[in-house]
């Protein structure tokens, strides 16, 4: 795969998330909403975290950098939104919703997958 392609993917789902991560902390009522009317508890404090979040993982894809990190992070968000958010057992509508956030999920599996972890190095800088 082109390493060109792999690049623009990355940046496209960083931005995927970053824009609504923005969004639930600038513009929270409509999310806080939507996560009240789920009986979410701490919904506002959850809100939060997941703006903050989405903003730094979606600035992780989008530089490079813990890119296998941000991924899996971003699988396991998924997966929760899916489940607390889309319950397709109980709201029969939710099904697309479900079924898409799933392969919406795929995209940061499959990005993790090509991505070299890259971790904090402290080399030389305990040194000094």
């Amino acid at each position: 795969m082109s390493s060109i392609s792999i690049i623009i993917g990355r940046f496209l789902l960083g931005l995927y998330f970053f824009v609504p991560g923005l969004a639930k902390l600038f513009a929270p009522a409509e999310q806080l909403a939507l996560m009240e009317a789920q009986n979410i508890p701490m919904a506002q404090r959850l809100l939060w975290f997941a703006g903050l979040a989405s903003i730094i993982g979606g600035l992780a894809l989008m530089t490079g950098r813990y890119v296998r990190l941000a991924a899996y992070g971003f699988v396991v968000y998924t997966l929760l939104v899916n489940v607390l958010i889309h319950p397709f057992w109980a709201v029969e509508s939710e099904l697309q919703n479900f079924i898409k956030n799933l392969g919406i999920m795929a995209a940061p599996v499959v990005l993790a997958g090509y991505a070299a972890p890259r971790w904090p190095s402290f080399e030389g800088v305990l040194e000094k």
